[in-house]
């Protein structure tokens, strides 16, 4: 779809939405929620995801648990006003991804000297991998060097530990 400048950029989803400040607990679960989501904050109360079937019924979801805690929330189907402000979204929303991905290749690098460690070290970290994984609609390199550095450690362990 073309934006405000002629140009083709993507179609996003985006959840507009207000909560009551007490009780506190369904806003932070929401809060929790749309982080676990990897969404892209726009604004307070603005949050957006490329869209596709998957994101759309996600934040449906969570419209629908906003609305029963006395919050208001409005899905928008939106295109970015230009190819620009699309590459904007998608890099900070990758750049975020990258931090957990570096995140995991650190400890994965940290557990190979911690022989104890590293068989619940590799089935957590590919755990971790799995949720970044589900979040991770603009995969940057540092996707790559987690999957290696999880990849290495299981690798290092005894045969029939890494199963």
């Amino acid at each position: 779809m073309a934006g405000a400048n002629g140009e083709e950029v993507g179609m996003w989803v985006l959840l507009t939405y207000r909560m009551p400040r007490e009780p506190s607990t369904a806003r932070v679960a929401v809060w929790r929620k749309l982080k676990r989501l990897g969404v892209a904050q726009l604004a307070d109360g603005v949050v957006a995801l490329p869209a596709d079937a998957r994101t759309r019924e996600h934040l449906e979801w969570l419209a629908e648990e906003i609305l029963e805690n006395a919050g208001t929330a409005t899905l928008w189907d939106a295109t970015p006003g230009s190819r620009d402000a699309e590459r904007e979204l998608a890099q900070g929303m990758s750049e975020a991804r990258a931090v957990e991905y570096r995140t995991v290749a650190e400890q994965a690098r940290a557990a190979r000297t911690d022989d104890g460690a590293r068989r619940s070290t590799v089935r957590r970290l590919r755990g971790e991998l799995r949720t970044i994984a589900r979040r991770d609609y603009f995969p940057p390199p540092e996707r790559t060097e987690a999957r290696r550095a999880v990849d290495e450690l299981a690798a290092s362990l005894p045969e029939e530990a890494s199963r």
